[in-house]
């Protein structure tokens, strides 16, 4: 490890966490970005669940929600697979790396450092899928507690809280989602650190830019402001 991996290292968790608080759906930036404007529907949608009795579109949405996190959590258990294996085979992989010319030689407590670091990577992505996902079955539950449209004539203002709650556990469960997907995008930037801390440095910030334009210039985005913003 040398000063220059230090202060790639530095600028990776510094440019994840901005993007990380720019984009969370709660900062409201004159420029709206792609995860607020999908709150907004996300609200619009659980709403509009309040004037029809039949619930079964929405726990379709909710099951293919909750499938897609489920899909990315078992993928990060493979990954986690993966980086354990690595750690067993390094004296092999360094072989491989010294006969590569353009390689940065940094070691075998680097090298294990750098697996060790990507381990932990994908560990954060599992625990946040993994909670994503039970967010999304208390989601569900919250969704069954709405009341039928003809009980709302009773107690408007009840109906209208159920569905404030499941609202706002909706958005939750998606922040937690955004945040496991977030970190196996990095996880691409990072591969670049076995190659040396420059080439770290540049993949990072061409993920961190490829991520801005979805969030902020997206076609995306764009489909989303079609009724004027």
């Amino acid at each position: 490890m040398t000063i220059e991996d230090y202060i790639a290292l530095g600028i990776f968790l510094l440019l994840w966490g901005g993007f990380s608080w720019a984009t969370d759906g709660r900062r409201n930036f004159k420029r709206v970005n792609l995860t607020r404007l999908m709150n907004e529907h996300r609200a619009r949608w659980i709403r509009n669940s309040l004037n029809r009795d039949l619930k079964m579109i929405d726990t379709q949405i909710i099951a293919g929600l909750q499938a897609g996190t489920a899909f990315f959590a078992s993928t990060t258990i493979f990954a986690l697979g993966g980086c354990f294996a690595l750690l067993g085979a390094t004296e092999q992989v360094q072989m491989i790396f010294n006969d590569l010319p353009h390689v940065f030689r940094g070691g075998r407590a680097g090298f294990e450092l750098k697996v060790g670091g990507l381990t932990c990577l994908f560990g954060y992505s599992f625990f946040q899928f993994g909670w994503s996902y039970r967010l999304f079955n208390y989601c569900s539950i919250l969704m069954g507690g709405i009341p039928m449209t003809a009980d709302m004539s009773r107690d408007r203002r009840s109906a209208e809280q159920a569905a404030e709650r499941a609202i706002r556990m909706n958005i939750m469960a998606a922040k937690h989602f955004n945040a496991g997907l977030r970190a196996i995008f990095l996880s691409i930037g990072y591969l670049g650190w076995f190659v040396g801390p420059y080439v770290f440095i540049v993949l990072t910030g061409f993920v961190i830019f490829v991520l801005t334009r979805r969030q902020f210039f997206s076609e995306a985005r764009e489909a989303l402001l079609a009724e004027g913003r």
